[in-house]
């Protein structure tokens, strides 16, 4: 009897949680009273939007009112977060930023058109994701040692593919070319799918890009990685060394999607949007496609997210100099 009743009260615990969770979060101050509109500032289709899409879905359960999608794209994200920044701070209207946009564009480019920490207001991260290095399954290099060895012995012939200039990838390149004794030439390209391909063709030596973007063709046994980015190993790349275990001190470089208001945005609108934000983050539904994405999910706090932004900008900004990367 004793067993009995103690599944009972486990069991009412469980459905009484699943109802807490299916009722949206009370309002504040009326707040919200009609549909939140996220700027996704890229074409429909990427990482970001998918980003958006995965948490608008399930949003108002958590809200009670509609979750918009309003892609924006051009200027690598500076349009729509420019547009963000310029709305009414009243929380209706949010973006979907990520650190390419919020920490790397405003070195990046002579005139992005906003300042992240001036015109916005971080209201949670959605995810951490590190980049791979990886190699066609043919290639010679059997580690990321082989690799560091064969730049060693032949400065600058090693060619290193990325989706394009100034992106998280080409700056990863970058440290390790000018900072951790890797020397190697960049090739961008016009987002990952050509890399892959020149990639496969042998064009190219190695790739560096998201996990998201390669995860597939290293399960399949297309593609092989040789490091992840990562503080630790982690997920579908759990047996994918880290540069930092190989050595290699300060090459944690993690890419992370997260969602902002403007500046001067009513606090208690954006604890309730962090609220609900984080609620749904971690949700079955939505954790297990940022994990199948290849990434960990955050939902950490306003203040959290806002002093990671800080830092990210610090040392992204230090990187692009580095680079000798600039875009009008």
């Amino acid at each position: 009897m004793r067993a009995i009743r103690s599944i009972s009260v486990t069991l009412m615990a469980a459905v009484v949680a699943t109802a807490a969770w299916a009722e949206p979060l009370a309002k504040v101050n009326g707040f919200p009273s009609q549909p939140l509109r996220f700027i996704s500032p890229f074409p429909a289709g990427g990482g970001n939007d998918a980003t958006t899409r995965w948490v608008t879905t399930k949003l108002p359960e958590a809200t009670g009112q509609a979750a918009i999608v309003d892609n924006r794209g051009g200027a690598g994200g500076n349009i729509g977060a420019k547009a963000v920044s310029e709305a009414k701070p009243d929380g209706y209207t949010l973006l979907t930023g990520q650190v390419s946009l919020m920490a790397v564009n405003p070195t990046l480019y002579s005139a992005p058109g906003f300042d992240p920490l001036k015109n916005f207001i971080p209201i949670t991260q959605v995810n951490a994701a590190p980049l791979a290095i990886v190699v066609a399954a043919s290639s010679p290099f059997k580690s990321f040692a082989d690799l560091a060895a064969q730049s060693k012995a032949t400065p600058d012939k090693v060619i290193f593919a990325t989706p394009g200039n100034g992106t998280l990838s080409h700056l990863v390149g970058v440290v390790l070319s000018k900072e951790k004794g890797v020397p190697m030439t960049h090739v961008p390209y016009k987002g990952a799918g050509p890399a892959i391909n020149d990639l496969m063709g042998r064009q190219v030596d190695v790739l560096i890009t998201s996990t998201s973007s390669v995860a597939g063709m290293i399960h399949s046994g297309q593609l092989r990685a040789l490091a992840v980015t990562s503080p630790r190993r982690t997920g579908v790349f759990s047996k994918v060394p880290t540069l930092e275990e190989m050595g290699m001190p300060n090459t944690t470089f993690e890419d992370w999607y997260g969602f902002f208001a403007p500046a001067g945005t009513p606090p208690e609108r954006v604890a309730y949007l962090n609220e609900s934000i984080v609620r749904t983050l971690k949700t079955p539904e939505v954790t297990k496609l940022v994990v199948d994405g290849g990434s960990q999910v955050v939902a950490n706090t306003s203040a959290e997210f806002t002093e990671q932004l800080k830092q990210d900008i610090k040392r992204w900004s230090d990187v692009v100099k580095l680079s000798g990367a600039k875009l009008d």
